[in-house]
């Protein structure tokens, strides 16, 4: 699974972490988080992450 950054700060989501601070189990893919997921960091939406390469 591929890990996807937020542009504004720089968060990096990490499918085999997860957020478990925000109830998100470690394994969840990003296309699976829920659309009312933010950044734990910076408070934004889904739609500023993008793949890492």
């Amino acid at each position: 699974m591929n890990k996807y950054v937020c542009e504004p700060c720089g968060y990096v989501y990490d499918p085999e972490v997860g957020d478990p601070d925000n109830g998100i189990e470690p394994g969840t893919a990003f296309a699976d988080l829920p659309e009312d997921w933010v950044c734990p960091w910076c408070g934004m939406g889904k739609e500023v992450f993008v793949e890492e390469n």
